[in-house]
């Protein structure tokens, strides 16, 4: 069998077998689309009841009788085999897979009083008890699938426990279309139930509107159209894939709706109905013999009134209705060897009888007109009495109340299949394009198609057509011949629903319907377990092989040594502010594009104390063409091609420069290479820090004897800070000597090279050569250099002037070892003027000192020293910065055009008042300046933006400017 929703599945799956491979969602998605590949075919028998209680109570006693032992059938022409194969010994009732049994009414609800007051109390009772029943009744080897209720209507389904493993996705659903529309006393109970993974099955009971004239038809018509919009599944899973059919109604493989449609024999006379069905009833159940009856399980006699009787006289009936007692008795019907072997072609018949009532049947009435169960729908041949409506108790005697209601066939069993929907919908869209294509032809004025050689006139025409006989058992629904085939033989559709009972049971007497049954056996498609492991297997393989030759594929090797293993790259040592690099080449190695960058790595703790790395480690992508042209971040690689990463290391942060002396920091990161849609590659990147000078305390660096503080903590064998205990060495640390006298040197230097070279010009800035701003070099030449300086102090090497490049003017070396100079001084732990100082001399000066008068300088700069006494190391520390400053404020104020015009015959260095007023302006704010620049890295206070904090760094700059000053100068 294949369906629409499995051709759509085939459909791509076709061409080779791997296009669904290419983009699945997961192995169940693949395993789905290949579901054709291990499904196979199997029948299903499906026996499906329907009975309206009518509220009666014991009903619930007598359905094992009927539904599941075929008791109660009157003969065996009311159970006339429809099976294709009527030898089939299953058509017995053996081996039933599936039990369906729909009951309605099975609360009573007469009055409006009584549906408030027990909708609520009797619903769960009622499944409790009819459960109770089925399953006291249902032959062994049956297991529980589905029960749904609302109000009187209830659904029961039941599988043998071979077809109950392979049921999925139960999904139920009510439809209330009673008072106002709504409410549950009229409606339907949906059920829907997968087998295999692919068959779905619908299940509609429904209780209709009652009533014999016109509008309750139409209102019946109505409540079909409501039941089947409004039916909304739950989505079917399969595999854990959500599929996006199946919720809806009509999208099912195999529907069946049963129940109390309600649908009448409207146009005729009530009592011409039970006279014509009577005259049967009578020879079959020989209602005029004086024996007392026999009823079917030894019941007490039941009393029936003679309906034909011109008088009130009681007659008895009996229900044993054997065929031998039946034309054994004195108004038995002829010998049935005599009858034609069809009964419809005995005039004399119940079917022939059964066969002219049917024609004014509601139901086939408003299906024939399409307002109701006409897309595809089906029923079997209708070979039974009426269903509706008997006196209670009683066997062929219809309603002999007051209302005598005329017997009608309420209650019903239809089916449809996929293919029957699908064949209907064709027609449909066949007959609107010959209508369009007759409408067109009117409208150009032609009255016939000219491809046609013969026209057709039913009024002329239609004698000459052989009428159909209205005893055909395959009685279909749709206008047209269902059983013509459409198309070559070989193209026909196969059925896949043989009906081989459709029938009531006419002994059965708890109530004022019949119970109705139907067997189906269906062709459903079904998983072959083996076969469907077979295709998980090799679907697993092919995703398994696509996954990897989808995945882009990249390969990482070391410049300069493909030996060694690319995801651990080591920068040697590294010390501050040097850049150390690494270079890898990266490959496209598979064969699909690759996409690839670096991860954003985040700033992480590196201890306990929160100390972070502040990105000491930076990527970049360069082509490797030899150009060194900088891609970007993101990178796309053909298959084949190469990119080169760059990786740079260098301590430039303050704060990790301290962690890294302490031993709280190490320069170790792995970096992350994420590879879209690939395999990440994790590279582990480290370094050798060498200790250094700079980011040490001057307590620290006054231990340091000669030949660097590498070499001094090596020999020690010291892992972080230096001990306080150690011996001292100096008074003052030996790199801030070196570098102040190396700039004073080099300030001299700048003043005479500028005297004397005509294209060399010092830049006339205040804050020159201490403020940044005056820089003449750039960041990376500068960085260079820096590192160069840092690395002879923190060795002593040589002078730090040996290791600037010879071919730098001297204003640029002034300009690289002063900003070392400040560096230097930011790096301190302590200062030069610790905390403790500072919040001494904010004891001792709590005012402003910017309005002190000249007079009182000395003595300020007296009370600074002494304060400043309290450590000596950091007293001549403070003093060496002070006097450099001063020195270097001093020599470059002369430094102007005229003086250079005069040549060396000029002092570089004068005593006071040689100077001119101009001369002297400059100095004070060179003066001004160079406080404003050290101030904040001498002064350790902590002082920030507030208003407190604003005047404290005007008085630290204060102080430290009186040092600066000309005046107190000796």
């Amino acid at each position: 069998m294949q369906t629409a929703r499995d051709s759509s599945v085939r459909s791509e799956a076709s061409e080779g077998g791997d296009a669904p491979l290419s983009t699945p969602h997961s192995l169940a998605h693949a395993l789905t689309l290949r579901r054709s590949e291990y499904m196979g075919q199997r029948n299903l028998r499906v026996k499906i009841g329907s009975w309206n209680t009518a509220g009666c109570p014991g009903t619930d006693k007598d359905i094992g009788s009927w539904f599941f032992r075929d008791e109660g059938l009157t003969n065996d022409f009311t159970k006339l085999a429809v099976s294709a194969n009527p030898d089939d010994p299953k058509a017995a009732g053996d081996a039933i897979d599936l039990y369906v049994l729909g009951l309605q009414e099975v609360v009573d609800l007469n009055t409006t009083k009584e549906y408030v007051n027990r909708v609520y109390t009797e619903s769960n009772s009622q499944i409790t008890k009819w459960q109770s029943a089925v399953e006291a009744a249902i032959p062994a080897g049956y297991e529980f699938v589905s029960a749904e209720q609302m109000i009187g209507l209830l659904t029961l389904v039941y599988a043998s426990s071979e077809v109950a493993k392979h049921v999925s996705n139960v999904s139920t659903q009510q439809i209330g279309t009673g008072l106002l529309g709504y409410f549950g006393n009229k409606g339907a109970v949906a059920t829907r139930i997968v087998i295999g993974e692919t068959t779905r099955m619908v299940f509609i009971n429904s209780h209709l509107a009652s009533g014999a004239g016109s509008s309750y038809v139409d209102r019946r018509c109505w409540d079909v159209a409501q039941i089947a919009s409004k039916i909304q599944f739950d989505p079917v899973v399969n595999n854990g894939v959500v599929e996006d059919t199946g919720a809806r109604f009509g999208d099912e493989d195999f529907t069946f709706w049963l129940g109390d449609l309600n649908f009448r024999l409207g146009s005729l006379p009530g009592d011409d109905i039970r006279r014509i069905l009577t005259l049967h009833t009578r020879g079959e159940y020989d209602t005029s013999s004086d024996k007392p009856p026999q009823p079917l399980d030894g019941d007490p006699v039941i009393v029936m009134k003679d309906s034909e009787s011109d008088d009130d006289a009681i007659t008895f009936s009996t229900v044993n209705h054997s065929r031998e007692q039946s034309f054994d008795s004195e108004t038995s019907l002829p010998d049935p060897d005599d009858f034609p072997e069809d009964p419809s072609q005995d005039p004399a018949s119940l079917q022939a009888t059964l066969d002219s009532l049917l024609p004014h049947d509601q139901l086939r009435q408003v299906i024939a007109g399409r307002k109701a169960f006409h897309d595809g729908w089906k029923e079997g041949p209708i070979t039974f009495l009426p269903t509706y409506k008997y006196d209670v108790g009683t066997v062929a005697l219809f309603d002999s109340s007051e209302k005598r209601r005329a017997p009608s066939w309420c209650d019903r069993i239809l089916y449809r299949t996929r293919e029957y929907k699908h064949e209907f919908e064709k027609r449909v869209m066949d007959e609107e394009a010959a209508k369009k294509k007759d409408e067109e032809m009117k409208s150009r004025g032609i009255d016939a198609d000219e491809d046609v050689l013969f026209s057709y006139d039913p009024e002329e025409d239609g004698e000459e057509q052989e009428p159909e006989s209205s005893a055909d058992p395959g009685y279909a629904y749709d206008v047209y011949d269902e059983n013509e085939a459409q198309g070559e033989p070989e193209t026909a559709a196969i059925d896949r629903v043989r009906l081989e009972l459709y029938t009531s049971y006419q002994r059965i007497l708890s109530s004022d319907h019949k119970p109705l049954a139907s067997i189906f056996t269906l062709t459903c498609d079904c998983v072959i377990p083996e076969e469907k492991a077979k295709v998980h297997a090799e679907v697993a393989r092919q995703l398994d092989r696509a996954e990897n030759e989808g995945r882009p594929v990249i390969t990482l090797v070391l410049e300069g040594d493909a030996t060694q293993d690319a995801n651990m790259v080591d920068m040697g040592h590294l010390s501050f502010l040097a850049i150390k690099s690494s270079s890898m080449t990266i490959a496209n190695t598979g064969g699909v594009p690759a996409s690839f960058s670096f991860m954003d790595r985040p700033a992480m703790d590196d201890s306990d104390d929160g100390i972070q790395s502040h990105g000491w480690l930076k990527t970049s992508f360069t082509k490797s063409d030899g150009s060194g042209e900088v891609i970007g971040p993101n990178v796309m690689l053909e298959p084949g091609e190469t990119v080169t990463a760059i990786l740079e290391g260098q301590v430039s942060s303050i704060p990790f420069l301290r962690a890294l002396n302490d031993g709280h920091a190490s320069t170790e990161e792995v970096l992350v290479l994420r590879v879209d849609k690939g395999r990440d590659h994790f590279i582990t990147v480290r370094g050798q820090w060498l200790p250094s000078c700079f980011g040490r305390s001057i307590d620290e660096l006054i231990r340091v004897p000669e030949g660097g503080i590498r070499k001094f903590l090596q020999d020690r064998n010291i892992r972080g800070a230096i001990p306080y205990d150690s011996d001292v060495h100096c008074s003052a640390p030996r790199e801030l000597f070196k570098l102040t006298e190396a700039i004073q040197t080099l300030a001299e230097r700048c003043i005479a090279d500028a005297a004397m070279l005509e294209n060399m010009s010092l830049p006339g800035e205040a804050g020159w050569p201490f403020d940044a701003g005056g820089y003449s070099l750039g960041a990376e030449e500068k960085e260079a250099v820096q590192a160069c300086v840092i690395a002879a102090l923190d060795t002593d090497g040589p002078s730090v002037t040996e290791v600037l490049p010879v071919e730098l003017p001297s204003s640029h070396k002034l300009e690289l070892l002063s900003s070392v100079l400040l560096l230097f001084l930011a790096s301190l732990t302590d200062g030069l003027v610790t905390a403790q100082m500072c919040a001494r001399l904010a004891t001792t000066f709590p005012s402003s000192l910017a309005a002190l008068p000249q007079s009182a300088w000395a003595d300020t700069k007296m009370k600074i020293l002494d304060v400043l006494s309290a450590a000596p190391n950091h007293n001549i520390a403070f003093v060496f910065l002070t006097s450099t400053l001063a020195r270097v404020a001093r020599e470059l104020t002369p430094a102007t055009a005229e003086s250079r015009t005069q040549g060396l015959q000029r002092r570089l260095s004068f005593r006071k008042g040689s100077e001119t007023d101009a001369a002297a302006k400059k100095r004070k704010a060179r003066e001004r300046r160079y406080a404003e620049i050290m101030a904040p890295l001498a002064f350790r206070s902590g002082s920030g933006e507030g208003s407190k904090d604003r005047a404290a760094r005007e008085r630290e700059r204060t102080m430290l400017e009186l040092f600066l000053s000309l005046e107190m100068q000796d």
